[in-house]
């Protein structure tokens, strides 16, 4: 069966190379159900192997040729592999988180061949706490992050009793659905593709859309919030990466975020930022390569247009992008967190002001420069529209559980990119908020060392609003 990929997917393909694989990932870690012998690792790897009949989606694989007119298309795989796509692997000693980093590093680095569906999933024992991980990663062209994360999710249950959950892949969860489609809503990396699509059909739209682009280009033209930004200065992070990656992950409670963004009158989205803004500050000071300009970051920010016209973090019917200053040239970590959130209240107010189609318009002219500059291979001498992305997606608010495992973590691996060599994610699970921090290897140097900052600085931002 042949079916049509559409433009985002096809760009996806398209921009892949050696040094940019286009898949997303996931590290999730289970602890073993209550009298799970020692071959448990080896037991929950056959039954995600052993399944009757694969969903559809993931038995597409991409292809082109003659009869094809050169156009990149979905086809069903014929000589479709089971143990091509489900690995079990067990860690060397001592089975440290750190050893389950660095395999999640390599495997992370590895493009998926268009010879077969591009996906794959590794079951990871060996850890000497006895937990077993699972490490998944699914090309872009196929879903986006956050449906990636919802196909992850679709199999596990808030019942620790339950015995018969099938894998994603398992044809009986019929999770198939999740497959890019036209809508109000979607991922970030759909906006320009979805705002250059939109725009040859806009009728009513079009007479807001001059003054929504004015309004947008004079508040970045005064180096305020917008959705485009005209001042990132240029770091390290911000040159042509290789395909070797280095991923870093660990949890903070989300209470501990709160109360400070209650001291503060600040969201925990501020707070966050505010975590990163100050770990990379420290960090880049470390390496002697801190700008004077403050750095900006990509934000994703949802829309709930139909229930309160107001933009939210927290996602919605229409996403658009904030280019948010961290505030690295600042010292005082309460200063950069009041700086941020102030910033970021801006942001969403001009985005509360547009219309979803404005909001995806402006995102994606926001995103071109980013987009363009690795194409034309130019990184490094245009000037990056931002110098990071840091997202916070929301997660299941209850204990999980796979066929009797408890999950016990759940880590985001995402997509650096040619001039963007530093990708943050965050993903808020019972209770806690994981970050996931993905990097090129050569680019950014000692990447582990961002989680240390990251929790300095929220020592430093307690301290500061009395709350430590």
């Amino acid at each position: 069966m042949v079916s049509p990929i559409d433009p985002t997917g096809t760009g996806f393909l398209l921009a892949e190379n050696r040094s940019m694989p286009m898949h997303v990932g996931g590290l999730q870690l289970f602890e073993k159900p209550e009298g799970a012998g020692r071959n448990y690792g080896r037991e929950m790897y056959e039954s995600m192997r052993d399944v009757d009949e694969i969903a559809p989606l993931f038995l597409k694989r991409p292809h082109r040729s003659l009869g094809t007119a050169g156009q990149l298309v979905w086809v069903e795989d014929e000589q479709f592999d089971i143990d091509h796509h489900i690995r079990h692997s067990a860690l060397p000693k001592p089975g440290r988180i750190r050893e389950l980093l660095d395999l999640s590093s390599r495997l992370h680095s590895t493009r998926l061949a268009w010879e077969r569906p591009l996906w794959e999933a590794h079951v990871i024992e060996g850890l000497r706490d006895g937990r077993v991980a699972l490490y998944t990663k699914v090309h872009h062209s196929l879903v986006d992050g956050i449906s990636a994360m919802r196909l992850v999710q679709s199999t596990l249950t808030p019942d620790p009793d339950l015995r018969d959950m099938p894998p994603p892949w398992d044809a009986r969860t019929r999770r198939d659905r999740p497959e890019r489609a036209p809508s109000s809503g979607g991922s970030l990396a759909d906006l320009p593709a979805q705002a250059y699509r939109s725009a040859l059909g806009i009728t009513a739209e079009a007479a807001g859309m001059p003054g929504a682009l004015i309004k947008t280009l004079t508040k970045s033209v005064r180096n305020e919030t917008s959705s485009v930004s005209l001042f990132a200065p240029r770091t390290i992070f911000n040159q042509s990466i290789t395909g070797s990656r280095r991923f870093a992950a660990q949890d903070w409670p989300i209470e501990r975020l709160r109360a400070i963004g209650t001291a503060t009158d600040t969201t925990i989205n501020d707070v966050v930022l505010a975590m990163c803004g100050g770990a990379v500050r420290r960090y880049l000071l470390e390496l002697d390569a801190l700008p004077d300009a403050p750095l900006v970051a990509m934000v994703p920010v949802g829309l709930k247009a139909k229930e309160s016209h107001l933009a939210s973090t927290e996602g919605g019917n229409a996403v658009g992008a904030v280019m948010c200053r961290l505030g690295t040239d600042l010292d005082d970590p309460l200063d950069r967190l009041l700086s941020i959130s102030a910033a970021m209240t801006d942001g969403k107010e001009a985005l509360a002001s547009m219309t979803p189609a404005q909001i995806m318009a402006m995102s994606a002219i926001g995103q071109a420069p980013a987009i363009l500059a690795p194409i034309l291979r130019m990184q490094g001498i245009v000037r990056p529209p931002y110098n990071l992305i840091i997202s916070n997606v929301p997660g299941p608010r209850e204990t999980q559980y796979w066929n009797g495992a408890k999950m016990v973590g759940h880590y985001p691996l995402s997509i650096p990119i040619n001039g963007m060599a530093l990708n943050i994610t965050c993903i808020s699970y019972d209770g806690n908020l994981g970050f996931g921090l993905t990097g090129c290897r050569r680019t950014v140097p000692h990447l582990q060392r961002l989680l240390s900052h990251l929790d300095s600085e929220v020592s430093a931002m307690e301290k500061a609003a009395g709350v430590a």
